[in-house]
């Protein structure tokens, strides 16, 4: 009977696992946004350090794009709403 007990749990964390799927958070690149702009969004909204909000900036301006964040949609979610409103495009795929 404990071997059930324990199968059944194994499936339960395996559900919620799969449910809990990662998604990123990508900010694109324009050209109407300042540097200071988008390094100031991804400190507040993103909780980046400065460092951190610098060198993803760069890259959004060189490459296009960057991965600013990962986690669960729910939690990206607002994150996202945040970015845009800001004025800057960001989308989670």
């Amino acid at each position: 009977m404990e071997t059930n007990y324990q199968e059944e749990e194994l499936v339960e964390l395996l559900e919620e696992a799969v449910e809990e799927d990662l998604y990123d958070l990508i900010v694109f690149n324009d050209d109407v946004n300042t540097f200071e702009h988008v390094i100031n969004t991804l400190i507040k909204v993103c909780k980046h350090s400065t460092e951190q909000a610098e060198q993803c900036t760069y890259i959004i301006h060189y490459k296009g794009k960057c991965k600013v964040k990962q986690g669960t949609f729910n939690e990206l979610k607002p994150l996202c709403q945040n970015i845009l409103d800001a004025g800057i495009n960001a989308s989670i795929l």
